[in-house]
C-alpha cells in the first residue's frame, strides 16, 4: 500500500481539497483508496457526504480509545473509504500528552489493520492511502507523517507561500531521521493558481528555485 500525507502547518492552502480530489481520482483509475480525516474541522469526512458525530467511532477513538481502525472505517463507493473525523481531534494533543509512542499510534493500528496490510482473506486491500491533515505541526500531523511514506505539500502562490516552508521541510527530514526512514517529499502542489496573474507566476518561479537551490546544497 502507498501512503501519503498531505501536510502544511498554514490552513486555508487546500489540503482538504488535494486529499479528496486524489483520492477520489485515485478511485475512479480503479485503485482501492483509503481516505483519512486528521482535521478536527471534518471538512473531508463532510466533502464524502458524512456528519461529523453520525458514525459512532472516529479517529479521536482509534487514537485515544485504541479502538480498531476498521471501526472508523466507513466505506463511501466500491473503491474509497474514510476514516471519520471528530471534532475531539482538536483535544489529542493534550489527551495523549503524557502516553509514552504516541507519535506512533496511527502507524500501528494501520500495520494492524488487515485491508492495509493485505492481509484480509475477505476483503480487496487498500492500494493507497490518503491523510488529510490538520493545519499544524501538532501531534495529529506528526502521527500522520510517522506512519506514511510520502508527504504531499500543498502551497497557495501568494506573497507569503514559503513562509514556514523550510519549518515543514525541516520536520519533515527530521521525522525521516529519528522515526519513519522512509519519509520523503513526493512533491509540492500549488493550489489556487491564477496563471493569468504577474503574483502567481513569480512565487512558483520562487519555489522551484527554492528547491533547486536545495539540490545543489545537497549535492556539493
Amino acid at each position: 500500500m502507498r501512503s501519503i500525507a498531505v501536510a502544511n502547518q498554514k490552513g486555508g492552502v487546500g489540503k482538504t481539497t488535494t486529499s479528496v480530489n486524489l483520492a477520489v481520482g485515485l478511485s475512479r483509475a480503479g485503485q482501492r483508496v483509503c481516505l483519512v480525516d486528521l482535521d478536527p474541522q471534518s471538512h473531508t469526512t463532510l466533502h464524502l457526504g458524512i456528519a461529523p458525530g453520525s458514525h459512532p467511532v472516529s479517529g479521536y477513538d482509534v487514537l485515544v480509545f485504541d479502538a480498531p481502525l476498521a471501526e472508523a472505517c466507513v466505506d463511501v463507493s466500491e473503491n474509497l473509504s474514510v476514516i471519520v473525523s471528530h471534532i475531539d481531534l482538536s483535544a489529542v494533543d493534550v489527551t495523549l500528552a503524557g502516553r509514552n509512542g504516541r507519535e506512533g499510534i496511527l502507524r500501528k493500528k494501520i500495520e494492524a489493520d488487515s485491508r492495509c496490510a493485505g492481509t484480509s482473506d475477505t476483503d480487496r486491500p487498500f492500494d493507497y492511502m490518503v491523510i488529510d491533515c490538520p493545519p499544524s505541526l501538532g501531534l495529529l500531523s506528526l502521527n500522520a507523517m510517522a506512519a506514511v511514506d510520502e508527504v504531499l505539500l500543498p502551497l497557495q502562490p501568494h506573497f507569503l507561500a514559503l513562509h514556514g516552508l523550510s519549518k515543514l521541510l525541516e520536520t519533515i527530514e527530521l521525522i525521516s531521521e529519528q522515526i519513519n526512514p522512509r519519509l520523503s517529499l513526493l512533491g509540492v502542489v500549488l493550489c489556487m493558481f491564477e496563471s493569468g496573474t504577474r503574483l502567481a507566476t513569480e512565487v512558483g518561479r520562487d519555489v522551484q528555485s527554492f528547491f533547486e537551490a536545495g539540490e545543489s546544497r545537497h549535492s556539493s
